[in-house]
């Protein structure tokens, strides 16, 4: 009996297109991927865009808790989330694509296909790293840095040849919940990054390569400036100190 070939799998195929369990879903500005409390049925593959993660508190208060763009799975949680509910909100910052893949294919493409669950683990991997240095940012850096470093990252910093890029339009509001200070703060620091010449903006941001010395080298210019040399004081002008008299000795 012959034995049919399997046929090769292709992970960027099944990311970049429809098919069984899965569909492609186009999202506006402000709409959701989905929302706290919703049943958990699904993973999104974003394919285009860029979207951030929120939750909300029992008392209303909200927070961004990260960014995700293009190339970054959303709502990885179904997976192992023990309520079977989403545990954050998923809204697009941008219009977005992304590829819409239910539960049960996501889990059953891992179990058969190792190129897809290799690649599917490292994205973990990515994130759980990404979430630590976030933890590690929040724990010890200045409020400033924090915000350099927000910048930084929704710029896609790192890639070789790529020019100075925009920032997607996003809310002063939401850059202080982001870094965990007030909207006033991010102002005076926005208009100081503006006035160094780090940053540009007039409706969106752009981000030049200088802001790395905020994060790398914590240069700025009041940290760096030479301190006027301290000169000796005249002998003729020095004030004259009282000497006191030694203890009387019985």
């Amino acid at each position: 009996m012959v034995q049919l070939e399997k046929p090769t799998f292709d992970a960027h195929a099944f990311l970049t297109s429809a098919g069984l369990g899965r569909r492609i879903v186009q999202l506006e500005p402000k709409q959701n991927f989905f929302t706290q409390g919703d049943p958990a049925d699904s993973v999104f593959y974003l394919q285009k865009g860029r979207a951030r993660i929120t939750v909300v508190s029992t008392t209303g208060k909200e927070a961004t808790i990260m960014l995700v763009s293009d190339g970054d799975f959303v709502g990885e949680g179904s997976l192992a989330a023990v309520s079977g509910l989403r545990l954050a909100t998923a809204t697009a910052i941008t219009a977005c694509t992304a590829l819409k893949i239910g539960r049960d294919e996501m889990i059953h493409v891992m179990h058969e296909e190792h190129d897809f669950s290799d690649l599917f683990m490292k994205f973990l991997l990515e994130r759980s790293m990404r979430i630590q240095a976030d933890l590690v940012d929040q724990l010890f850096n200045s409020s400033e840095k924090r915000l350099a470093r927000i910048l930084l990252l929704m710029a896609e910093f790192g890639q070789p040849g790529a020019p100075e890029p925009f920032v997607p339009k996003i809310s002063q509001e939401t850059l202080a919940e982001m870094i965990g200070t007030t909207r006033s703060r991010v102002s005076f620091f926005m208009n100081r990054f503006r006035k160094l010449g780090f940053i540009e903006y007039n409706g969106r941001i752009r981000v030049h390569k200088s802001l790395l010395n905020v994060i790398l080298l914590d240069h700025m210019p009041e940290n760096n400036a030479e301190k006027p040399p301290i000169r000796d004081i005249p002998e003729k002008g020095r004030p004259s100190r009282k000497r006191r008299d030694s203890p009387v000795q019985n």
